[in-house]
């Protein structure tokens, strides 16, 4: 299994795991498993979100993008280190890089309704713009219907690790995800931006796992273990979850969380538009990344320190240049 370079990433569907028949759940698990040890991506259907709801979350996403600047940047807060609101253009770039992404975002953060959960205290509230008023019920319902299977697939993965299924219920329960409405804007004239700029310079992702809905153009793209890059597709139907680099370093390399970019167009589609909308699901702050003592083994001993998810957070966004030293 270790040994294949695949060309396309696995699809599965979640409705086997939901079943209740201990035989299609199991295959799923190991179906998973393989595919996060193999090439770090999987397609998933039977998520939860309907068309109907997909189609109105992306006509209201696309309603703010389309906003005056001078309008966007009023949800803004710098203050905030990307956490909440608006992300003007090219603020993100990849670690290691100086150059800006092309590409402006939105972050919708999680609601702690429990006021006995002192983590309530730690996250800022939503900014929702007044231009769109269904934007923030359709944002929201996204939200948490991503926050649900996503639980469901680290279940999946906890069995797959031989841990008890529920092992990271209380780790995500009011967890730091972000939903994330990206629109990689029009560049009318390709000679004005930076040579080396993209919408998405090649990076691995921060948290435990990303769910992303698909994008509305060709683009993205996953760096194979050879140094291949393989075009990824989802049906319109079907979501794609990778692994992100919390997990990775939680099972000491054994889950790969595997390098991806998002690619300009060709010169003469430049001035048009791409959305994508990605759920990175974060747990609480609090937990620990050490790696898992069963996945440190003599053929592959322990690469990271210990680190908490709050810790490893906040270097990242230093690194990314959303957050100051």
């Amino acid at each position: 299994m270790q040994d294949q370079l695949l060309e396309h990433i696995p699809s599965l569907d979640l409705a086997d795991f939901r079943s209740g028949d201990p035989e299609r759940k199991a295959r799923f698990v190991q179906q998973l498993g393989e595919a996060y040890q193999n090439i770090g991506f999987i397609a998933l259907k039977n998520h939860g979100l309907n068309d109907e709801q997909t189609k109105q979350l992306y006509a209201d996403v696309q309603a703010f993008f389309q906003l005056p600047d001078e309008a966007k940047q009023r949800y803004e807060n710098p203050e905030l280190a990307g956490q909440r609101g608006y992300i003007s253009k090219g603020k993100e770039h990849a670690k290691g890089r100086n150059t800006g992404d092309l590409k402006e975002f939105y972050h919708v953060g999680q609601e702690v309704e429990d006021e006995t959960d002192p983590i309530k205290n730690d996250y800022p509230a939503n900014i929702w713009p007044e231009e769109v008023p269904g934007f923030q019920k359709s944002t929201f319902t996204a939200y948490r219907t991503l926050e649900n299977a996503g639980q469901d697939v680290l279940r999946a993965i906890a069995l797959y690790l031989h841990l008890p299924e529920n092992y990271f219920d209380d780790k995500v329960k009011h967890g730091n995800s972000i939903l994330r409405p990206i629109h990689y804007f029009p560049i009318e004239d390709p000679d004005a931006v930076p040579a080396d700029a993209v919408r998405a310079a090649e990076h691995g992702d921060i948290n435990l796992i990303t769910l992303l809905m698909g994008a509305s153009a060709d683009g993205l793209q996953v760096k194979r273990r050879d140094g291949k890059w393989i075009p990824i597709t989802a049906l319109p139907d079907q979501i794609v979850v990778n692994v992100g680099d919390m997990l990775q370093r939680l099972t000491n390399g054994v889950l790969k969380s595997t390098i991806h970019r998002v690619v300009n167009p060709a010169r003469e589609k430049m001035n048009t538009s791409r959305y994508s909308i990605p759920f990175f699901m974060h747990p609480r702050s609090e937990m620990s990344l050490a790696a898992l003592e069963h996945c440190v083994t003599p053929d592959n001993p322990k690469k990271e320190a210990d680190i908490t998810a709050g810790e490893f957070l906040n270097e990242r966004l230093i690194e990314l240049g959303l957050k100051k030293k």
